[in-house]
């Protein structure tokens, strides 16, 4: 088995008599792939662009000319992983300038933008994943799923580059918006036939007051077989009123699904945020699907450290409807920061944390089988959680009370159903009493209707 970069995945997708099987590192999603064949191991070599001090200028040369972009790219994933950042960056460099396929440039402009992110260089890590998604198809998915890209995600320059991609603006992320407006319209799936009536009836109104105009001219011009004034200006006015008031509700429509697409891409935002179990396993939100109810608290470390006392008298209720705590304190997100940055080696997580992380582009089933199975899951969920990237955690949560008009930093409590949506979001801290009466028990019919 053997480790190689973009060249080779595009030789096993054009194979189509070749047994192999293809599966992506957990932990980099497009940094590296791992081409697996039974019963052998196949090695590849990896040529290097970086040359030497010590060799000749006629080594330098020969070494020169065997460049090419997979290599180039290959390289840097070995850099890359070694936390070589500054020579992987360059490696990815080389590889745009050796006339890249579309894949390799992909993978060049993606690795680099995770390049980008790892030193704190938002605009350039936008920069790099905004010509990736215009040019060369990468989908937005791969920039919620990948770890590397955590402190990214925290960033202004990701929810610009997010909001782009909501809009389908200059082609970026198409493919995002149309999965949002799939979306969308399973939630509202009478928006188009609205829309429909809307248009049909302002184009009737529209038609019959093309027909009424010249009638009012001649009932204001008066004479011998002028139609009535009063009847016809009536009419006039019905059939403007109609209008007006049909392109009103059209435009209104618009406005509440590009409200709800960005409610349902800070949903999908918040499904991809990590966290970690009481045994120490790092999971996405979206894997505790079916199995939870998570109970976001954000807030002051006094307010959420007395949330918690008071729902642990609550622990054994809370626990049969399914309730997992999630504490976030204000601030605590730029002293791990900190942290990370001294102590991180290369890219990603701890390799354990890594290794929890789904792949890419599997859906919800294939994620949790990938894992463990659900009873495994569910035995190791607790009644509290830890947040991972708490940073890109407390963004989320700014947006969301700036969508739903509350002061930025106060504090706040967020209760999600089984199936990952939002039930509620209040200021200040839950009563716990209150919603033990109002969740049902996770074997209660009603808890089956919420999945």
């Amino acid at each position: 088995m053997a480790v190689v970069g973009v060249g080779v995945q595009q030789q096993f997708m054009c194979s189509s008599e070749s047994k192999w099987s293809i599966r992506t590192t957990p932990c980099n999603p497009l940094h590296s792939f791992i081409l697996i064949r039974p019963h052998k191991k196949i090695q590849f070599s990896l040529i290097s662009c970086s040359s030497s001090s010590s060799s000749s200028p006629q080594s330098q040369a020969a070494e020169a000319d065997t460049q090419t972009a997979e290599s180039c790219v290959n390289l840097g994933l070995q850099l890359f992983s070694k936390g070589k950042v500054k020579d992987a960056l360059a490696q990815f460099e080389t590889a745009l300038t050796l006339n890249p396929n579309p894949v390799e440039a992909q993978a060049a402009f993606y690795n680099k933008a995770c390049c980008h992110a790892y030193r704190g260089e938002g605009k350039k890590a936008a920069d790099s994943l905004r010509t990736a998604l215009r040019e060369y198809n990468l989908k937005f998915g791969t920039i919620l799923n990948d770890p590397d890209l955590a402190s990214f995600r925290a960033l202004p320059e990701f929810k610009e580059l997010q909001e782009e991609a909501r809009l389908g603006g200059e082609d970026i992320g198409n493919s995002y918006r149309r999965d949002l407006k799939l979306i969308s319209e399973v939630q509202a799936p009478f928006r188009g036939v609205r829309r429909f009536f809307y248009v049909a009836f302002t184009a009737a109104a529209g038609i019959s007051l093309f027909f009424t105009l010249p009638r009012l001219i001649r009932a204001i011009q008066g004479g011998d077989g002028a139609p009535d004034l009063l009847e016809t200006s009536g009419n006039a006015a019905i059939n403007i009123g109609g209008i007006v008031a049909f392109v009103a509700l059209f435009f209104w429509d618009n406005k509440k699904e590009e409200e709800q697409m960005a409610q349902i891409s800070r949903d999908e935002t918040l499904s991809r945020l990590p966290l970690r179990l009481t045994t120490n396993r790092v999971v996405e939100l979206v894997q505790l699907r079916d199995t939870v109810r998570p109970v976001i608290l954000a807030g002051k470390k006094e307010t959420v450290s007395l949330a918690l006392q008071r729902a642990e008298r609550f622990r054994t209720e809370l626990v049969r409807r399914g309730v997992l705590l999630v504490p976030i304190i204000w601030g605590e997100g730029k002293e791990t920061k900190t942290k990370t940055k001294v102590e991180k080696k290369g890219f990603g997580g701890p390799q354990k944390a890594a290794e929890a992380l789904p792949s890419i582009g599997e859906d919800f089933d294939k994620r949790t089988q990938s894992i463990a199975s659900k009873s495994k899951l569910k035995a190791e969920i607790r009644f509290k959680a830890e947040v991972v990237s708490q940073a890109e955690w407390e963004q989320w949560i700014r947006d969301q009370q700036k969508s739903e008009g509350v002061t930025v930093g106060e504090d706040v409590y967020i209760i999600m159903r089984l199936d990952g949506r939002i039930r509620r979001s209040r200021k200040g801290m839950p009563d716990w009493q209150q919603i033990v009466k109002e969740l049902p028990e996770m074997e209660a019919f009603l808890s089956k209707l919420e999945r």
